[in-house]
């Protein structure tokens, strides 16, 4: 549990010590794998508090939630459709719902 922590705080001082600028055009698709990943980490980190984590999982499950996400908004460009919002809904459902979970676990210990 400590190193997850670790790693993401070092990660947010990287971040905010090196400001990057993302293209305009790239916005979309960064965004939606920014959001895909971080729901990888929490849904990792939620099943280390669970005691089920699984490094093959994670490792999976996070580069592909990050290339279906980006696929999606891909596909939703080339139609002229903006589908890079039911990324941002079903991702930003399932952070939530780890966060809750986390959240009532620290609470009842």
């Amino acid at each position: 549990m400590v190193l997850p922590m670790t790693g993401l705080i070092i990660g947010l001082l990287i971040g905010i010590s090196f400001p990057i600028t993302v293209p305009l055009e790239y916005a979309k698709f960064m965004s939606v794998a920014l959001l895909a990943s971080l729901d990888s980490v929490f849904g990792g980190l939620r099943a280390g508090i669970e005691e089920k984590f699984d490094n093959t999982v994670f490792i999976t499950g996070f580069f592909t939630n990050a290339l279906l996400a980006a696929g999606l908004v891909y596909i939703g460009d080339r139609l002229g459709i903006d589908l890079y919002y039911v990324s941002l809904l079903a991702f930003g459902l399932r952070i939530f719902q780890n966060l809750a979970i986390i959240r009532r676990y620290f609470l009842k210990k």
